[in-house]
């Protein structure tokens, strides 16, 4: 099964045009078919072509900023991890003895087996690690890589079959869901985890090894299913899964197997798709992060059939949950769970809201819409996410990432540990900050797409460009871009005039070329450029407050794509106590009585009375108690407490329980 190493690589420098999450395998289909592998089935619709591709990671280079400090941070948390700790349960499945203690929380059979997750990490790490070799050419990342799939192999060796799981059951859990009978657990879940960092591995990193165990797996998973009824696979998906059905679309783009594509429609899940592709939001009561990655799927089940019914639910669902569902951070749920929105003002200031796995996966879904309709509002989506969601999810002193970002006022971060809180948000923690290079830049074959303000550069090979973005945004809210060049080479620059400036001006070698007052466009400067030529970008950033029709009187403050929290300060807090190892808990951390300030008056009149501190990005706001409280970007908070959102009324805040 394994693929030749000759044409791996041919396929390989095909794929890296299309290289990021979500849109991995995307390059591999033409090699694959053109090596005499199976042809779609003759009635498929034609596959679309995206309008955009991104820029390989190994591309872009991030500057000194707050994205490079989040990434160093984790990747020294992931040379710091033991790959045999999280083989352990691997290796005892197969029969083998394994070589290191396992790591504690959900990778523990002792204090975990009910939610049979074990495993999930081992997964999440290579994806990580593929991300990280890619970024930045280190090679003990790669390192790791090879090791696992060296020991996944030798699972399979020693098991006799292509199924690698570390379930404390074995196969036997997996042997069960197939069958229909009631479980425990959610198997295809985290074995999704497993999937994709097998893939990940495979095309980010060049590891012929995890290849080989990812299509000896895959074949697994055909062979499994296959006696499933069509109405028996669709019960089975009422089981969370993750996001099966775009590593078999992944798969099919991989090999040009049909197969493999024939299982990405099986598993994606009708009771979900249907309505969505109908134009019905049929969410509420719904486990969030259930649904996002089977959406994610959808999209890329529709770039690999073009059946337009799965785009169509995939981006009906991005309107629905980016637009009227997320708070102003851009997360959305509570408790896991998505909520009528006619009930925001019961359930915005819980502390168990916005589950960063579904900002994760929100941000993935978003940059695959995008890169076939490069609208900016997916964009200042992104952005705002990435910000409030992403980048605010790291504790910036230890590398930990959080599970919720709720909003009770005065409630704090909590962050994992580094060895027994293995949460899926740490999973994916693994990878967001590692992989902020794939979405600053996109290209087609005329226009560079400058979408994210990140100190970075990239090269654009294939026009002999090298863009270099000096920038301290969000400190302040301009950019200066400078061009490099072999030779004068025409080209479109597209410039991003966000939603939350009212005005943006391009200076190009000091000279105004372009004034924008269509917040949420893109700017076009098309034109031969020149060695050196330095491009500006000015916006305009101001305070404002975001409400929803359901709760006119819940108010969050913004600045730009920034939200502003209330710091607080470290009252009652002792030092390491936000490092925490149950997250089922959150709430009760750290509950110990706080009286939070309180606002009143219109939010609007509110907005217009915060004033800028003599610190970049520091600003005061009048309480009700005379005293000001100190706002800063709710990314910028760690280690105290804080608020994001305030109920104001002409009698002021009504704290909430």
């Amino acid at each position: 099964m394994a693929i030749q190493a000759e044409r791996g690589r041919h396929s390989r420098r095909q794929f890296l045009a299309n290289v990021g999450i979500g849109a991995l395998a995307a390059g591999w289909t033409g090699a694959a078919q053109s090596q005499g592998a199976a042809t779609p089935p003759q009635q498929r619709a034609v596959r679309p072509v995206a309008k955009l591709q991104p820029f390989d990671m190994a591309d872009v280079t991030l500057e000194d900023g707050p994205f490079l400090h989040a990434q160093q941070m984790t990747e020294k948390y992931l040379l710091k991890l033991q790959p045999d700790r999280m083989l352990h349960n691997f290796r005892s499945n197969a029969g083998l003895e394994p070589k290191a203690p396992v790591y504690g929380g959900w990778e523990s059979e002792a204090i975990w087996e009910e939610i049979n997750c074990h495993g999930h990490t081992l997964g999440h790490y290579l994806s990580a690690c593929a991300l990280a070799y890619r970024s930045t050419g280190e090679e003990r990342f790669k390192q790791r890589i090879e090791y696992i799939a060296g020991e996944l192999a030798a699972c399979q060796e020693a098991a006799g079959s292509g199924l690698v799981c570390a379930f404390p059951k074995g196969a036997a859990l997996v042997s069960a869901h197939l069958r229909g009978d009631k479980i425990t657990g959610v198997p295809w879940y985290t074995l999704h985890k497993v999937y994709a960092g097998l893939r990940d591995a495979a095309l980010l990193a060049d590891s012929e090894a995890s290849r080989a165990v990812l299509l000896r797996l895959a074949d697994w998973g055909v062979v499994a299913t296959r006696p499933l009824t069509d109405a028996e696979f669709e019960t089975m998906l009422d089981t969370e899964h993750g996001g099966m059905n775009e590593i078999y679309a992944d798969l099919y783009f991989m090999t040009g197997k049909a197969e493999y594509l024939t299982v990405a429609e099986r598993f994606s899940h009708k009771a979900i798709m249907e309505p969505l592709a109908r134009g019905r939001d049929h969410l509420d009561g719904l486990h969030a992060n259930t649904q996002v990655p089977k959406i994610v799927g959808f999209q890329r089940v529709y770039e690999a059939s073009g059946d337009a019914k799965y785009h169509d639910a995939a981006a009906f669902f991005w309107r629905t949950v980016a637009l009227t569902r997320s708070f102003a951070t851009g997360g959305h749920g509570d408790n896991e769970h998505f909520f009528a929105m006619a009930d925001f003002g019961k359930h915005a200031f819980s502390a168990k809201g916005s589950e960063t796995c579904c900002q994760h996966n929100m941000l993935k879904l978003t940059r695959a819409l995008f890169l076939h309709e490069p609208r900016a509002d997916y964009a200042d989506y992104y952005e705002r996410t990435l910000y409030n969601g992403i980048l605010a999810s790291q504790d910036p002193d230890s590398g930990m990432a959080t599970y919720f970002q709720g909003a009770r006022p005065g409630y704090i971060k909590l962050y994992h540990t580094p060895e027994d809180s293995f949460w899926c948000c740490t999973g994916t923690g693994m990878e967001n900050h590692v992989k902020y290079r794939d979405s600053i830049y996109f290209r087609d074959g005329q226009a560079l797409y400058v979408n994210l303000f990140v100190p970075s550069s990239v090269r654009w090979k294939e026009k002999g460009v090298v863009l270099t973005q000096m920038t301290t945004f969000p400190d302040a809210a301009t950019t200066k871009l400078h061009l490099k060049l072999l030779r004068p080479t025409q080209f479109t620059l597209k410039l991003r005039h966000p939603g939350w400036s009212r005005t943006a001006t391009v200076l190009v070698n000091g000279v105004e070329a372009a004034l924008s007052s269509r917040p949420g466009s893109y700017i076009d400067l098309t034109r031969s450029w020149n060695n050196d030529d330095q491009i500006d970008l000015r916006l305009v950033m101001a305070a404002s407050a975001e409400t929803t029709p359901a709760a006119p009187d819940i108010v969050a403050f913004t600045y730009g794509p920034l939200v502003l929290a209330g710091a607080f300060g470290k009252e009652a807090l002792a030092a390491g106590s936000d490092i925490v190892v149950n997250e089922r808990k959150y709430g009760s951390y750290n509950d110990s009585p706080f009286t939070a300030p309180t606002l009143a008056g219109n939010p609007q009149a509110l907005a217009k009375s915060i004033r800028a501190s003599n610190k970049p990005l520091e600003f005061t706001i009048a309480s009700e108690q005379g005293r000001p409280v100190r706002l800063i970007p709710y990314y910028r908070i760690a280690h105290e407490r804080y608020a994001t959102y305030w109920q104001v009324g002409p009698d002021g805040i009504r704290n909430p329980a």
